[in-house]
């Protein structure tokens, strides 16, 4: 999207109990953009620092929930998306984590951490679209105990869950 500043998001799988887990954040209220939504670790590509959007992703998950890079294995990246209202051009990776460490969110981007089982996510009440604007767009959402995902982060999830799920 022309005048959009290039983004990369974490999506950390991790297993627990048998069960294949993601990780979510909550933003804080004070946050410039996206104020307390739901979201995957990630942010802008810093010029200098990143040299593409997988390192932005991979830095700010160190930076947002104290998780290194070297405990991620990146096995996919999923298609780019553009977010309106904050003019972000979005690479998400897939990130596989064997050993989870203790993960530490930072009080200025994270109010939470949410680890969230996949099988909750593929839940049919989980999921539910809207259309809004004209013409109509389709808008996501999952609905999880006392938090909503909706916006970029839910059509990430989407297209996510659509490859995880596809027939052969």
């Amino acid at each position: 999207m022309p005048g959009s500043r290039p983004a990369g998001v974490l999506v950390p799988l991790f297993e627990r109990a048998g069960e294949a887990h993601v990780i979510l954040t909550k933003r804080p209220e004070t946050m410039p953009t996206h104020q307390g939504e739901i979201s995957f670790p990630g942010g802008g590509l810093w010029p200098g620092v990143d040299t593409c959007p997988r390192d932005a992703a991979l830095r700010e998950a160190d930076e947002e929930i104290d998780l290194p890079p070297s405990a991620v294995d990146v096995v996919a990246e999923l298609d780019t998306l553009a977010t309106v209202g904050s003019r972000f051009t979005i690479t998400p990776f897939v990130g596989i984590v064997d050993a989870l460490p203790a993960l530490v969110p930072n009080p200025r981007e994270v109010v939470k951490i949410l680890e969230v089982a996949l099988s909750e996510l593929l839940d049919d009440e989980a999921f539910h679209e809207e259309y809004w604007g004209s013409p109509d767009r389709a808008i996501s959402f999952f609905e999880l105990p006392g938090e909503t995902v909706w916006g970029a982060t839910a059509r990430v999830l989407v297209a996510f869950l659509a490859h995880l799920t596809a027939l052969p």
